[in-house]
């Protein structure tokens, strides 16, 4: 996300110092681990998360093709705003992501079981842990593509959380599964949307927190 006058107050002697590309490694690699982990979480539980992630469960759901495919394919126009109004750094941070997350989201399952899992307990945990993980991408100028990204551009240009728009798309995806899931499914993916959703709108604020 490039900065801009409108989102970032006047420079101080407390800015914080550019992020090596090192750091900036460090956190892709550990928020798309949280955020898959938490993807695990919901679908071993039978719940259904919103953002990108969410259109391609629908599409998984409805077509069979494997999540980390329907993923990327959602995610291939989205990179043309990335790329025009973010960078290509930020576009090139982003694919990693993505790339990463659908890698992550079909390895959890080798090497943990998640069976039995209490659906509010699955949306409450899996949600505060995709919020978190969002935040360490977002605080590096990385997405996950798709909504993330034109959440990100609209935050950037017309001033509206990212948060808001987030929740807000999250919740007509929820509504669109409401045959897919079960009513404790739907309730529990509900409380998952809310716990991303209040951490992102509580720690991405540009008047607040600024990430370089």
């Amino acid at each position: 996300m490039t900065a801009t006058a409108t989102t970032l107050p006047p420079a101080t002697a407390d800015d914080a110092l550019g992020h090596t590309w090192l750091e900036d490694a460090l956190a892709i690699l550990v928020g798309t681990l949280l955020i898959s982990f938490g993807v695990a979480m919901f679908k071993s539980a039978g719940l259904l998360t919103g953002s990108t992630a969410g259109l391609a469960f629908l599409l998984h759901y409805q077509t069979g093709l494997p999540f980390g495919v329907a993923f990327s394919m959602i995610n291939l126009p989205f990179y043309w705003l990335a790329v025009k109004r973010m960078g290509w750094v930020f576009t090139l941070k982003t694919f990693v992501a993505v790339s990463l997350l659908s890698l992550f989201t079909s390895l959890h399952g080798q090497f943990a079981n998640f069976g039995g899992l209490n659906p509010f307990y699955s949306g409450l945990i899996g949600g505060l842990m995709m919020g978190m993980g969002f935040i360490a991408l977002f605080r590096h100028k990385a997405s996950l593509g798709g909504v993330n990204i034109l959440a990100l551009y609209v935050q950037d240009r017309y001033g509206i959380r990212a948060g808001k728009l987030q929740l807000g798309v999250d919740m007509v995806i929820l509504l669109a599964s409401l045959f897919l899931v079960s009513v404790p499914a739907l309730l529990g993916s509900i409380l998952g949307a809310a716990a991303l959703n209040m951490v992102i709108a509580m720690n991405h604020r540009p008047d607040r927190y600024i990430g370089t």
